[in-house]
């Protein structure tokens, strides 16, 4: 800005403050309005999600509502709460507000975290919209996860030695210059979406190093060094040293890496992935299991934390029928079209989402699936051969190319509409700089100020 002034030359007028309050700021709220068109257009043709995220500082409490279509995401609303408790009564009331303002015909699912209060808000948006659906989260779920197997003791242990040996190596900056001298200056902190995710990335880090790190505490630069001399220096050598140590940092991460993979299919932001949830969490499972030689009670309390976390989030019927209708998973297996938990839960969807209109849940059940089971129309081309590649964009196939009522309908609105990953960093920051100002202008303008 300081530079586009210098190059104006003198005499340059700054706009006044009735310009910046006034004229500019509603040519800017035109100009952001029309930038989020697209996202409008694609809200009444798939239908969107809307999403919540709650906030608190020292001072204050915030709620943050936006919307979400492949199109990108768009800031709604956000609302002062540091005098309201986040009640599942309120929470309801924003977010059945958020839907009339939005359009209830262009709400596919709300998203939230899997607090009491969002679960609470839940069931009293389903007896108001039976035909909305309400999702959790799922980078919050794979966290919560990936948090329950970090805080079990044999791989707690683990974590901690490894933090402890980074925090001293990070703490002072002779053994940190040694460090970087025998990695080549890479580092082995290395942040992660979440904390836990991080916890795993450093981990891997550490055994991408490991040569480099052994070969560092047995040379003298390190020896010498006066910090390492002291108890916690002693411990970092013996731990690197620690062949221990190294063979449960492999078997940390390879418990891990399963779940760190679905963390980063969802929180990447390529395509749509209601449709690999639940199949990538299915492959997550059997990998960890063989991470234990498939014994059983090696993994059970592992997969005691997966399933748990899993139960009545992940595992929803908006999660399975989205599986079902994949044809990366259904296509390549066509034995889950016969299991009945997956049959089920595909009804109980479009159940929801056709609420109230028999006919259409009949024709879809019993007519429109059997055409997609068996590949009748476009999925008989051999041009459909890569609907069953993992790279494969399911939403907007399916809906140029089908003509049928489950398609259109359910598929297209399915795979179009994203899950929340971490809703902060999903807000589009202009929109809503723009829109706190017109707000704020307007009430200005109302008071007479």
């Amino acid at each position: 800005m300081v530079e586009a002034i210098g190059q104006f030359g003198p005499g340059f007028q700054p706009p006044t403050q009735h310009d910046f309050r006034g004229k500019l700021l509603e040519e800017e709220h035109a100009r952001t309005k029309s930038l989020l068109q697209d996202r409008e257009d694609e809200k009444i043709k798939h239908g969107c999600s809307i999403m919540t995220d709650a906030w608190t500082d020292m001072k204050r409490s915030i709620m943050n509502l936006c919307t979400n279509t492949s199109e990108g995401t768009t800031f709604l609303m956000s609302k002062e709460m540091s005098n309201q408790s986040h009640t599942s009564e309120v929470i309801y009331e924003l977010v059945d507000k958020a839907i009339e303002d939005v359009g209830a015909e262009n709400v596919v699912q709300i998203v939230t975290d899997n607090a009491s209060n969002n679960m609470g808000a839940k069931a009293l948006l389903h007896i108001k919209r039976p035909n909305i659906f309400w999702t959790s989260c799922v980078t919050h779920t794979i966290n919560l996860m990936l948090q329950g197997i970090g805080n079990v003791p044999k791989f707690k242990k683990t974590i901690d030695v490894a933090k402890s040996f980074t925090i001293f190596v990070y703490g002072h900056h002779r053994t940190l210059a040694c460090l970087r001298s025998f990695s080549l200056k890479r580092e082995i902190i290395r942040p992660g979406v979440t904390r836990f995710a991080t916890a795993y990335l450093t981990l891997q880090s550490m055994m991408e190093k490991k040569d480099c790190l052994r070969k560092m505490v047995v040379d003298s630069r390190w020896y010498d060094l006066p910090d390492v001399k002291t108890k916690k220096g002693k411990d970092a050598t013996a731990t690197v040293l620690n062949i221990r140590f190294w063979k449960d940092v492999s078997l940390c991460l390879k418990v891990f890496e399963p779940l760190v993979k679905v963390l980063r299919l969802v929180d990447g932001d390529v395509k749509p992935s209601v449709g690999y949830v639940y199949g990538e969490l299915l492959k997550a499972k059997r990998e960890i299991k063989e991470a234990f030689e498939n014994m059983e009670r090696n993994y059970k309390e592992v997969m005691a934390i997966v399933d748990k976390k899993m139960k009545n989030r992940l595992d929803s019927p908006l999660h399975v029928a989205a599986y079902m209708l994949n044809p990366y998973y259904s296509y390549n297996n066509p034995a889950i079209f016969s299991d009945s938990i997956v049959v089920e839960k595909f009804m109980q969807c479009v159940q929801t989402f056709y609420y109230g209109e028999d006919g259409k849940e009949y024709r879809t059940v019993n007519e429109d699936l059997e055409k997609f089971q068996k590949r009748h129309g476009s999925f008989s081309k051999k041009m459909a051969r890569s609907c069953e590649r993992f790279e494969f964009n399911p939403g907007k196939l399916l809906h140029h190319s089908v003509q049928i009522i489950f398609q259109q309908s359910i598929l297209s609105r399915f795979f179009f509409n994203q899950f929340c990953t971490c809703l902060i960093q999903f807000t589009s920051f202009c929109s809503i700089l723009v829109e706190a100002l017109w707000s704020r202008s307007t009430r200005s303008a109302k008071n007479g100020y």
